[in-house]
């Protein structure tokens, strides 16, 4: 069992901590010290942030857990901001708030999204940190003083969980964790930006959070910060094809999709025939999700599940990839070889969708020159198509206000972004594919 009511209470809880991106940040109170400390969020610590992005930008080894640290501190600063402006922010929404964006990412797998939809079907990080905010919340009232985590406006870990779901009556404290300009891309856009060297990520968090007003319960933006607006969707779009959507990064992100679901597959196929001989070296929570099918109604605050979950992360993923080199399937050992090598999935732009031809045609070329079948060749490509807007219309929008109290969407706004522009979806397709030694069909 994951041992979640055992983590130790320290009496000097009042740190500073030494970021790299925004310097000294300094924990309010606390709360968010303990909650800080639980052994959900300590797991953050062994996430990278950007998945596989290191295996094109080498620097890019940071955590969700600095990630989730550095969008606590803007938090705490466009709260200040907001209260200079006359804003009613009281000191239980206000830590509410900071613990919301601090657990906001609670629930992310192994490599962040990569694993998302591989290891659990149908199941968001979004779902799992809710449930692991619940969990959360019921250990902490376990060995909480009721006077340390109790006010008279209730627990702020409800009002937490009631900010991250939008269920707060105060709409702006939930756009402050999620919108089209919350702190947590404006922590992402920077922190990414630093860890990778691409400068044109970089945004000017600061002026933005001081350039924040609030009118009929939404975030505005005063017009004189339209600027640096414009500049941070500027700089999130060209993150996204930069980095996050960096061909590289998306083949390697396949590539490690494609072992992990042989891996599912032999896995099943032992537990069906009863082959012990045949069993797949992993940890025991890897082995939880590649040999039984997990659904989200398996789900709960305090499942076997979740705790399962919470107990998987990058480690637990790589040290069984190097173990599969030597295993006895021939697919998951070339898989994760070349993995591991980083000889990655080359990728090739595609015009239009493959033909069935051209699928049977791909498989049929890997069994003759790799001795498989043609079924098991289907692990060795991917067709995938990325996409990103970099604004949406349908979400909330980001409002300017002006010196006569009118606002106007910074779509309207903006004298040189295009609204057809912004709101675009890119589309590319690839074909991502098993490097094959042109002489002898190998490595």
């Amino acid at each position: 069992m994951y041992l979640c009511t055992h983590f130790v209470f320290m009496a000097n809880k009042r740190k500073i901590i030494n970021d790299p991106v925004f310097g000294f940040l300094s924990l309010p109170n606390e709360l968010v010290y303990d909650v800080l400390q639980h052994p959900y969020v300590q797991r953050l610590n062994r996430i990278r942030q950007l998945g596989l992005s290191y295996l094109v930008y080498p620097g890019a080894m940071h955590s969700r857990f600095g990630h989730s640290l550095g969008a606590m501190h803007l938090m705490q600063e466009a709260i200040s901001s907001l209260r200079m402006k006359g804003v009613d922010i009281t000191e239980h929404e206000a830590t509410s708030a900071m613990i919301a964006i601090l657990l906001h990412d609670v629930g992310h797998g192994p490599f962040s999204h990569v694993l998302e939809h591989t290891l659990v079907d149908g199941v968001t990080h979004e779902d799992i940190s809710l449930l692991m905010m619940e969990r959360i919340n019921e250990d902490l009232s376990k060995v909480q003083r009721d006077d340390v985590q109790s006010t008279m406006e209730g627990k702020p870990l409800d009002t937490a969980i009631s900010i991250f779901k939008n269920e707060y009556p105060k709409h702006f404290l939930h756009q402050l964790i999620s919108s089209q300009l919350d702190v947590d891309r404006m922590d992402y856009l920077c922190r990414d930006s630093f860890f990778t060297g691409v400068q044109e990520g970089r945004v000017a968090s600061e002026r933005l959070l001081k350039m924040l007003d609030v009118r009929n319960d939404k975030l505005v933006v005063q017009v004189k910060g339209i600027y640096s607006v414009e500049k941070f969707l500027v700089a999130r779009r060209l993150m996204y094809w930069q980095v996050y959507l960096h061909k590289t990064s998306v083949a390697a992100e396949q590539h490690l999709i494609k072992i992990l679901s042989r891996a599912k597959e032999l896995a099943r196929k032992s537990q069906e025939q009863g082959i012990e001989s045949q069993e797949l070296f992993c940890s025991p929570a890897l082995r939880y999700f590649l040999y039984q099918p997990v659904s989200f109604d398996m789900f709960s605050p305090t499942s076997e599940a979740l705790e399962q979950y919470a107990l998987l992360d990058d480690t637990d993923v790589l040290c069984a990839i190097k173990a599969w080199i030597s295993g006895s399937d021939k697919v998951l050992s070339l898989l994760s070889q070349s993995f591991i090598n980083r000889q990655l999935f080359r990728g090739e732009l595609l015009t239009e969708p493959l033909t069935e031809e051209q699928k049977e045609a791909l498989n049929k070329d890997y069994a003759a020159k790799l001795g498989i079948t043609e079924k098991e060749s289907e692990y060795l490509w991917s067709e995938h198509v990325s996409t990103s807007n970099t604004y949406s219309e349908k979400a909330d929008s980001i409002d300017i206000l002006y010196s006569d109290g009118t606002i106007r969407d910074i779509s309207d706004a903006s004298e040189i972004l295009d609204l057809k522009a912004l709101t675009r979806k890119p589309i590319k397709r690839y074909l991502f594919k098993y490097r094959l030694d042109p002489i002898n069909g190998t490595l």
